[in-house]
C-alpha cells in the first residue's frame, strides 16, 4: 500500500483533525509512541493492532501524514469486522474512507505535546491545567510578630510540589527576587509588593500577603523558572537567615544563557520576523493591560459596595431588633387603647432576622467577589505588568550589548591606528571577531563601522 497516497483526496475531516492534534509542529510527523497510544483507543485486540502496526510502520520511528491516515482507515475497517490489509485501501481509493471510533483523545494529545516539547524549544506545548498542576502554594501570616527589638512579620509558606512548610520574612522574598532577575534576565519575573517601613496596618499586611502569594504562585508555576535550584532552595531551606544564605549560595551563578544547551543554537531558533512580532505583541499586551486595569478598578468598586451593603443590612437589622426590644410598657393612656405598637414590635423582630440573613449573604458575596474576581484579575495584572517590565528590561539589555560591541570595535580600531597591534595580526584578529561584533550592533552602528578605517 506504500504507493497509495492518502495525504489528499477523499479524506474525512476527522483524519485531518487527528493529525493536527498529534503531529509535530516542526516536522509534521507523528511519533511512534503517540500512534501506538492512539491505536489503544480503538479497543481492538492486540493481535489486530499488531497487524495494523506492521502495515503502517515505516521503520523510521515516526509516521508521516499519509501513514497516519492509512492507520486510521485500517482501524476503521477492523472495527467493521474486516481483516486489515493493503487491499482494503486500494479498493477504497474512489470513495471516502471510513471514520474510526477512538473516544476521547485528550491523553493522546497531551502525550504528543510532551514528546514534541523537547524537540522544539520555541514552543511551550503546555496547557493552562498543566501549568496549574505544577505546584500549589499557600502563604499565611504568622499571628505573632518575630524579632527582639525590631518586630517583623513572618509568613508560613506551603508547597505541594516539594511537600514543604517553611517560614519566610519579606526580606527573604527580596533576595529571591533579585537572584531570579540575575539568573533569568529575559524571563517573566513578577514584581514584589512594596515594603512599608512603619505604620503597617492589618489591611496593608493582608494585601501584601495576597500579593506575595501571587508572586510565589507565578514563580512556582513558571515552566522553566520553577526547575531552578534557587526556587528549590527557597521552598525547602529550613535554616536561619534565609535572605543571606540564599545570596551566599547563588550569588555567583551566571544567567541561564551562559549555562543553557540552547546558547549555541540561539540564532537559528529566532525566526526572522521576531522583531516585528515582538513589537506587535508588546502593543497588544499594553492594550490588554489597560483594559484589565479598568476591569480591576470596577471589580474593586463592586466588592466595596457589597461590603457596604452587608454593613447596611446588618445595621438595619440591629436597629429593628432594638426597636422590637424596646422595654417601656405601653399603657392604654398612651395608646388610646390601640395595640398597633405591640404588633409593630413583633414585626420588627421578625424582619430584623431577615435583614441579618441578607447581611450574611451580602458579606459572602463580597468575599466571593474579592477572591474569585478581584484576586484573579490581580494575578492577571501581575503577569501583564511583569511582561511590560520584561520588555523594558530586554530593550535595556540589547542596548547595553550594542554599546559594548561598539566600544570593543572602536577600541580595536584605535589600537590599530596607534600601532599597538601590527596590521597583519589585527587583520587575523578582526577576521575572527568581526562576525560576532556585527551581530550585536544595530543597523546604524554596523553600517557606520564599515566606514571607519
Amino acid at each position: 500500500m506504500a504507493s497509495t497516497d492518502l495525504s489528499s483526496g477523499s479524506i474525512p475531516p476527522f483524519y485531518r483533525e487527528v493529525y493536527e492534534k498529534i503531529a509535530s509542529t516542526s516536522g509534521g510527523n507523528v511519533e511512534r509512541e503517540v500512534f501506538k497510544s492512539l491505536l489503544v483507543k480503538s479497543q481492538l485486540s492486540s493481535s489486530v493492532l499488531s497487524q495494523i502496526w506492521e502495515l503502517v510502520d515505516s521503520k523510521m520511528g515516526y509516521l508521516t501524514r499519509s501513514s497516519l491516515y492509512k492507520g486510521l482507515a485500517l482501524v476503521a475497517f477492523a472495527q467493521q469486522g474486516k481483516q486489515p490489509s493493503d487491499k482494503l485501501l486500494e479498493n477504497s481509493e474512489s470513495r471516502e474512507l471510513p471514520i474510526p471510533v477512538l473516544g476521547d483523545l485528550t491523553e493522546v494529545t497531551l502525550l504528543a505535546q510532551r514528546m514534541h516539547k523537547g524537540t522544539n524549544p520555541t514552543k511551550l506545548n503546555i496547557s493552562y491545567s498543566d501549568i496549574c498542576d505544577l505546584d500549589t502554594i499557600e502563604v499565611n501570616q504568622v499571628p505573632e510578630k518575630k524579632g527582639i527589638f525590631l518586630k517583623h512579620v513572618e509568613y508560613q509558606i506551603t508547597s505541594k510540589r516539594f511537600s514543604s512548610i517553611v517560614y519566610r520574612r519579606y526580606n527573604d522574598f527580596v533576595s529571591l527576587h533579585e537572584l531570579l532577575l540575575a539568573r533569568f534576565p529575559y524571563r517573566l519575573i513578577p514584581k514584589l509588593p512594596p515594603k512599608k517601613i512603619v505604620g503597617a496596618n492589618s489591611q496593608f499586611l493582608e494585601e501584601r500577603r495576597r500579593s506575595l502569594l501571587r508572586f510565589l504562585t507565578l514563580i512556582a508555576r513558571h515552566p522553566v523558572v520553577n526547575k531552578d535550584p534557587i526556587v528549590h532552595f527557597f521552598f525547602t531551606y529550613i535554616g536561619e537567615e534565609t535572605q543571606y544564605k540564599i545570596r551566599e549560595v547563588f550569588r555567583r551563578v551566571p544567567d541561564e544563557f551562559a549555562t543553557s544547551e540552547l546558547s549555541s543554537r540561539a540564532k537559528e531558533l529566532v525566526p526572522q520576523e521576531t522583531l516585528t512580532e515582538f513589537a506587535n505583541s508588546r502593543d497588544q499586551i499594553r492594550t490588554i493591560l489597560m483594559g484589565i486595569s479598568r476591569l480591576k478598578t470596577i471589580a474593586d468598586c463592586l466588592a466595596i459596595r457589597s461590603h457596604g451593603y452587608a454593613v447596611d443590612m446588618a445595621e438595619l437589622g440591629n436597629q429593628l431588633s432594638n426597636l422590637a426590644a424596646e422595654p417601656h410598657s405601653t399603657s392604654s393612656w398612651v395608646t388610646g387603647g390601640s395595640t398597633i405598637w405591640q404588633d409593630m414590635k413583633k414585626g420588627f423582630h421578625v424582619i430584623s432576622k431577615e435583614f441579618g440573613l441578607l447581611s450574611t449573604r451580602a458579606l459572602e458575596q463580597a468575599v466571593r467577589e474579592e477572591t474569585m474576581i478581584c484576586e484573579r484579575l490581580n494575578l492577571l495584572l501581575d503577569i501583564l505588568v511583569a511582561h511590560r517590565i520584561l520588555c523594558e528590561r530586554h530593550e535595556r539589555g540589547v542596548s547595553a550589548d550594542h554599546q559594548r560591541a561598539l566600544s570593543t570595535m572602536l577600541s580595536l580600531k584605535k589600537r590599530q591606528m596607534q600601532g599597538v597591534i601590527r596590521g597583519t595580526d589585527l587583520a587575523e584578529v578582526w577576521k575572527l571577531i568581526e562576525p560576532t561584533i556585527m551581530k550585536c550592533l544595530p543597523e546604524k552602528s554596523a553600517s557606520g563601522s564599515n566606514r571607519i578605517s
